[in-house]
């Protein structure tokens, strides 16, 4: 095995200082058998991000009795789903047979900045999503006025904002900071605690830009995301005198995503910088099995999307019928 000393840092004009051009990353084993088992995991997996998220989008596109607020909400989440599995994901798996996981300098920053634009985009979304499903429950006669094509286009204009503010509000301060030694990252990707953590200076302060950034923003969106999920069964629960077996069917999916998507990010960034190396294998939760979850989700347990699914296999057969 060679040494990646030589292949990582580059001389600055100092004569006794360094630049760190790329990173190591470490990945979740180093048994090949594990790495066997990964490869497959992780490629059954991704294969089924792209074919089950592209195909709810594609659902949503082609008919039209899925034009509502709830669906294309629902669509832009496939597409972030599988938006962020790809920054991660593929890497991953092409780095699982390699002796040397580099990545450079640029593709590192590269990669912490869309899955924080990603991240917080999908944090926005699953408001709006709660949001929707609190108006159709409590506020059903005035649903399609208040989530009018208008609002839903807003909120998810907004959630990109969000997302882009969030993440540039905190790569401003990493992208600067000086990296001159190690280079190993003990993880599978790149993100801001694992990478700050190898600066050459005190980032004490860095850290609280994280909690209160990250982490904060995960905290608050989460707890308010239970809180509306409990109004809403409790709201049902008064009018329908004690029976919540709709409601709970129709927001078992959102509360299982929200409970997915938010623990490992919880538990990373609420405490970052953590000495055991646990939050690497939370983290496969949100970049590869959550992602293949929300279209089993959304799917099998929604009739008009089972119903949606029939229409357009019976479309496919009879074109084909036809073509023949």
């Amino acid at each position: 095995m060679f040494s990646t000393s030589s292949l990582l840092i580059e001389p600055m004009d100092g004569p006794n200082d360094s630049v760190v051009s790329e990173f190591v990353l470490i990945g979740l084993s180093n048994s090949w058998e594990m790495h066997l088992f990964l490869f497959w995991f992780f490629s059954v997996f991704y294969m089924g991000i792209i074919l089950g998220n592209l195909f709810i989008v594609f659902t949503v596109i082609i008919d039209s009795h899925l034009y509502t607020p709830m669906y294309f909400l629902l669509a832009n989440l496939s597409l972030l789903d599988l938006g962020l599995s790809s920054t991660t994901v593929p890497k991953m798996i092409s780095d699982l047979f390699t002796d040397c996981n580099i990545i450079s300098f640029p593709k590192c920053m590269i990669q912490i900045f869309f899955i924080h634009v990603m991240g917080g985009v999908e944090m926005v979304l699953l408001i709006a999503m709660a949001y929707d499903r609190y108006t159709a429950i409590c506020k059903p006669l005035h649903y399609l006025t208040i989530m009018s094509p208008k609002t839903c286009v807003s909120f998810v204009v907004a959630a990109w904002i969000v997302g882009i503010i969030h993440a540039v509000s905190q790569f401003v301060f990493v992208i600067n900071l000086p990296f001159c030694g190690p280079n190993e990252v003990d993880s599978f990707y790149c993100d801001f605690p694992r990478v700050m953590k190898l600066a050459c200076v005190d980032t004490y302060k860095l850290e609280f830009v994280i909690i209160a950034n990250s982490g904060f923003i995960s905290m608050a969106t989460f707890f308010s995301l239970i809180i509306s999920y409990i109004f809403i069964l409790v709201t049902v629960w008064k009018r329908s005198s004690g029976d919540l077996s709709k409601a709970f069917v129709t927001l078992s999916a959102h509360i299982t995503v929200v409970i997915l998507f938010f623990m490992p990010c919880m538990f990373l960034y609420v405490w970052p910088f953590p000495t055991s190396s646990l939050d690497k294998y939370l983290f496969i939760v949100d970049f590869a099995i959550t992602p293949v979850l929300n279209p089993a989700i959304y799917t099998l347990r929604n009739k008009d999307m089972r119903v949606a699914m029939r229409r357009l296999g019976k479309r496919i057969v009879s074109r084909e019928i036809n073509f023949c």
